[in-house]
């Protein structure tokens, strides 16, 4: 029998829908009162510190890793965000190992974002709970040729893609491990000359595992939202090399060029119509390079989406701040409010989107 929770669980490690988010919130900066509405009603989310799925009954940790991170980055939220450290410290073997269904895996995706989540809120990661998660991330990177710094999952299936390795790179980067370098490069392998990072990996006995040897079609495919998190994770990547920041430059040259005229931005191959969660990211991340104007079209078209203004006695009761995925989203909360079954892609939209609210004057810009 399928266990509904797991499924659920391992599809959001693989996919953007768990992407993690990166904080680069500047001490004392006041944001606008769009961003700290969405940091608000993303704080009434939490239930003891965790996001709970009340649809399918289960604590997602993911989720709420990003959750952390995004109130890291809108600021003014600390209460929340210690409420979130405590509570994934006490459950970070059931987030980053199968303890919970009488395994040994350890998903190396999952271990990575918790080794930011941690670094970010002030824990430290190698006592996270009791877990060295250092040190289990470590020993979830590949020595061995043509492998060499690429992510791996202990488990039957092997669920490691760009985003965890992004993730990998910075927490690694960040915690002075050796293997940090190696986890960089091969994360810089990731990305394709034009510019953009894909989602998924190469079969780990390619003898190239680049980006620009697989298919731009479909195993090369370009990817905003992967694209916009390396990004956002080499940039919290101390001393960079000229290889590192050659990266970014040519990433985020990318999403300039890719950014819609109104604003918005697609995702990957199966998300390629605009989107919160896209627009969000790459606003974020162009926002922290300097790209001033585009990331403001950005958060405009971003907070179009988000419920505002007076909401009591409205199907948005409640709901001020949260960003809905898209328009069609947005449109049938207006008339049947947020319901138990939508609750989760207004949770995941408004995690990933709403950082990008900081830029929706230029004058916060870090250009």
């Amino acid at each position: 029998m399928i266990n509904l929770r797991r499924v659920i669980v391992r599809r959001a490690a693989a996919t953007l829908a768990a992407g993690a988010l990166i904080s680069t919130a500047v001490a004392g900066t006041a944001y606008a009162a769009p961003a700290a509405d969405s940091g608000t009603w993303l704080s009434h989310q939490l239930t003891d510190g965790l996001v709970h799925n009340n649809q399918y009954k289960f604590d997602d940790y993911g989720l709420t890793a990003d959750t952390a991170l995004a109130l890291s980055a809108l600021g003014g939220q600390s209460a929340g965000v210690r409420d979130i450290r405590k509570a994934l410290a006490q459950h970070v073997d059931s987030w980053t190992t199968g303890v919970d269904y009488g395994s040994d895996d350890i998903y190396s995706g999952s271990t990575a974002k918790a080794v930011v989540v941690a670094q970010t809120t002030g824990a430290d990661p190698r006592h996270f709970g009791g877990v060295n998660l250092v040190g289990r991330l470590r020993a979830r990177v590949s020595d061995t040729a043509p492998t060499v710094g690429r992510l791996q999952d202990r488990s039957a299936t092997d669920y490691a893609n760009t985003i965890g390795q992004a993730f990998a790179a910075r927490g690694l980067s960040v915690a002075g491990a050796s293997e940090a370098p190696d986890a960089v490069r091969f994360l810089l392998a990731q990305q394709c000359s034009a510019g953009y990072f894909r989602l998924t990996f190469a079969d780990p006995t390619a003898a190239d595992q680049s980006c620009d040897a697989g298919d731009p079609g479909s195993t090369s495919a370009p990817d905003t939202d992967v694209t916009a998190l390396a990004v956002l994770n080499l940039e919290a990547v101390p001393h960079k090399t000229s290889a590192v920041k050659t990266a970014i430059t040519g990433a985020v040259r990318w999403l300039k060029r890719n950014q819609k005229t109104n604003g918005s931005f697609g995702g990957g191959t199966a998300t390629e119509a605009s989107n919160s969660n896209s627009t969000g990211l790459a606003g974020w991340a162009l926002g922290i390079n300097g790209v001033c104007g585009a990331a403001a079209k950005a958060a405009s078209w971003v907070r179009d989406l988000q419920v505002s203004g007076t909401v009591a006695g409205t199907p948005f009761a409640g709901e001020k701040g949260a960003i809905a995925y898209d328009r069609a989203a947005y449109k049938a909360a207006k008339t049947d409010g947020i319901g138990k079954a939508q609750r989760d892609q207004w949770r995941r939209a408004t995690a990933q989107a709403s950082p990008a609210l900081r830029y929706l004057h230029t004058s916060a810009c870090s250009g």
